[in-house]
């Protein structure tokens, strides 16, 4: 064998064991082989905020907010059209909290406050998900995705559960609920998706 042929063959064998290690990186990233893009992040991170809100019991009601696009993440936003009496809101983040536990996220902050309580985990694949109160007491949910590979971005796909707003026209709060409404605390934790206050709420 020549030393051009040995050289030819080297340089095949870096190529195959290079484009082994490649796939194996894109596989442990995204999965079934191709590293996620910020359209399969933009779509994972639907499908947290779905399964977050169909964890609730009784329903909430929810609206698509605005979605954030970056570099190379994107976020995305829902705004709870449920009032939420301040005698309730701890009893939603206990709820949210616990299910959040079940999935292996790691609680990351918690804000005590009667006003605006809040909650910030982080998902074991990396992707930040938050239950904030805000103005008028209103709930909001948002995933922030990690650092992906680059792509367009389509509008969520799954329809609200009530009104579709126009970007900006969201109003505050306007669905009474007979729990989730109720201007009085709870007593005990034995109803369903009742879940008791979260202590570490005022």
């Amino acid at each position: 064998m020549t030393r051009v042929s040995r050289a030819v063959m080297f340089i095949a064998l870096v190529a195959v064991l290079t484009s082994g290690c490649d796939t194996a990186e894109r596989r442990e990233k995204g999965g079934n082989g191709a590293a996620m893009n910020m359209q399969g992040a933009a779509e994972h991170a639907d499908a947290m905020l779905d399964a977050t809100i169909d964890a609730v019991v009784p329903q909430l009601q929810w609206a698509h907010h605005v979605t954030t696009i970056g570099s190379c993440d994107v976020s995305r936003r829902r705004k709870i059209m449920t009032i939420i009496s301040s005698e309730r809101r701890g009893n939603l983040l206990g709820v949210v909290e616990r299910y959040w536990k079940r999935k292996g996220y790691r609680i990351t902050a918690v804000r005590a406050s009667k006003e605006r309580p809040a909650i910030f985990a982080t998902s074991p694949d990396g992707f930040g998900i938050s239950l904030v109160f805000g103005y008028a007491g209103q709930a909001n949910l948002e995933v922030a995705t990690p650092c992906v590979m680059k792509s367009d971005v389509a509008e969520p796909a799954s329809p609200p559960n009530g009104p579709a707003y126009p970007p900006g026209g969201i109003p505050t709060p306007n669905v009474r609920s007979a729990f989730w409404s109720v201007e009085e605390p709870v007593r005990g934790t034995g109803g369903k998706g009742e879940g008791g206050q979260r202590t570490s709420v005022s």
